[in-house]
């Protein structure tokens, strides 16, 4: 007779299956199993299935603990071996025998055969159904379920704190440490480490985690003109457990384990990859945006921002202009909220972001606006200069400011700066039109409380508002009481006629000669 065929190993339940050790189930009370015959290996059982066929192989996927009441039990010891042999080839994780009605005791033939060929049989005791074995497997499973859910959303959350500290690369590796019970490092591509936490393993298993990701790092290079997707690799040394993640940039995760990856652990290990990506991207060099930084340290040393601002511009931007953006927040609350402040910035693209309260300026590098209704929608009204180059920033912030104002004047969401070259404005010099300005306005220098900017202000913006006392109050957030008495006492200092077009037309034409900065009226 030939020797009986190796029997195949049990296949694991699907990916993302919660996986009930067989033990608990042989540990739940009330039900009273026991395990009778094949390996105590702790296999871990998918699912629960019920069936008499003769043959069920065909309709098994793997990973269940089959059960039986032998209805239909082979008549003979060759058969027996026939239908445990077939059952143990389709992948279960075990056999469970119901003791009655059918059957008094568990066959002997079938003991020998479970133990023939390494599969674990359970004894079903009569006063057990077999719904109650299903009822209390999935309870079990879903008690785990809600466990590993709760294990990685605490997870993430600590990752995500972590990657919000000044030592982001160093924090984030330390939790993924904490999580997993791993070793864990950042390798550049030749396998030199740059982070790591957690307890380190022995020099075999470091050494072979760096020549894992220098392997693995190796495999994706050399790809001009593409970008390497994400991918991983595994070893096992030693009854270690060795995985490489790569990274962008030539880097890799590295992870050494006592145990194998749970679903937890590659869940979390998956959230940490992402974050060290993101940290590890040029914008932030490990940890900090070195242009950014470089360039923050050149103005504070004196330089001019004519020669840092290209340190600013985005690589491949076309010809190192700006456009500014002044913008004011209508809706209620508050502008420089971090929430809404990180969705500003998204909305104009541009991390370059002033927000003081309900104000706004903005940076936009490029020679393209970009478009406004995603602020408009978050509540903001914006008004956009002309691109411009690095000296010419002071100017394209007045325009900027100009282009608010007429948006907030005619109820629109934005505005951008005209094209003056052909106006009325171009007639006169710049320096003429300011002196002419502050000539005019000097008599608001008399002005007590609360003050000739402040009465500049209500001035522009009531012009602005074809004299409409409402509009003004709304735009200024004022009573209209208050923006009648301002509008008053200019008047009186002036001692201008403001129901006169004329004159309203010379003053608005003084106000946006005069500089919002500039103070000497």
């Amino acid at each position: 007779m030939s020797a009986p065929p190796v029997p195949a190993a049990p296949r694991a339940p699907e990916p993302g299956t919660p996986a009930l050790p067989l033990r608990v189930l042989l540990g739940a009370p009330g039900l009273g199993l026991e395990q009778i015959a094949g390996p105590r290996d702790d296999r871990l059982i998918g699912t629960i299935g019920t069936t008499e066929l003769p043959d069920p192989a065909p309709y098994l996927s793997g990973g269940e603990l089959l059960l039986t009441a032998g209805v239909r039990f082979p008549p003979t010891a060759e058969a027996v071996d026939a239908y445990v042999r077939s059952v143990a080839a389709a992948g279960i994780a075990a056999l469970g025998f119901g003791i009655a009605p059918v059957h008094d005791e568990v066959p002997a033939v079938l003991v020998e055969a479970c133990e023939r060929h390494a599969l674990p049989l359970v004894r079903v005791p009569p006063a057990t159904p077999f719904v109650a074995v299903n009822r209390a497997a999935y309870a079990f499973m879903a008690e785990a379920r809600n466990r590993d859910l709760r294990l990685v959303s605490e997870a993430q959350s600590a990752l995500a704190s972590a990657a919000a500290r000044p030592d982001a690369l160093q924090a984030v590796l330390h939790q993924l440490a904490v999580r997993t019970g791993s070793w864990t490092v950042l390798l550049e591509a030749a396998g030199q480490e740059l982070f790591a936490a957690g307890e380190r393993p022995a020099a075999p298993a470091a050494r072979q985690v760096r020549e894992l990701a220098a392997r693995t790092t190796a495999r994706l290079a050399g790809r001009p003109g593409r970008t390497a997707p994400p991918t991983a690799a595994a070893e096992h040394l030693e009854g270690r457990h060795l995985t490489v993640h790569t990274l962008p940039g030539g880097l890799a995760l590295g992870i050494a384990a006592d145990t194998p990856p749970s679903s937890v652990h590659r869940s979390v290990t998956g959230v940490a990859a992402v974050l060290l990506a993101l940290l590890t991207s040029p914008r932030h060099a490990l940890g900090a945006d070195t242009r950014g930084s470089g360039a923050l340290v050149r103005l504070l040393l004196g330089a001019a921002p004519a020669e840092v601002a290209a340190l600013l511009q985005p690589d491949g931007a076309a010809d190192g202009r700006w456009i500014v953006v002044a913008g004011r927040r209508t809706r209620p609350g508050r502008g420089d909220d971090p929430v809404q402040v990180a969705a500003l910035g998204t909305a104009l693209g541009t991390p370059y972001l002033d927000v003081t309260g309900n104000a706004l300026r903005a940076l936009v590098p490029g020679p393209a606006a970009p478009d406004p209704a995603a602020a408009v929608r978050l509540g903001w009204t914006l008004g956009f200069s002309a691109p411009t180059g690095p000296d010419g920033l002071g100017n394209a912030a007045v325009h900027a400011d100009r282009a608010l104002r007429r948006a907030l004047a005619g109820g629109r969401g934005a505005a951008r700066q005209r094209d003056e070259a052909l106006s009325m404005h171009a007639l006169v010099a710049e320096d003429e039109a300011r002196a002419h300005a502050r000539a005019l306005l000097a008599p608001l220098a008399e002005a007590g409380a609360p003050g000739p900017d402040v009465l500049r202000e209500t001035l522009t913006a009531w012009l602005a508002h074809h004299g409409s006392w409402d509009r003004t109050a709304a735009a200024l957030e004022l009573h209209r009481n208050t923006v009648r008495q301002r509008i008053a006492r200019t008047a009186d200092l002036l001692a201008a006629d403001l129901d006169d077009p004329d004159v309203r037309m010379e003053l608005w034409f003084a106000l946006r000669r005069l500089p919002p900065t500039d103070h000497r009226t």
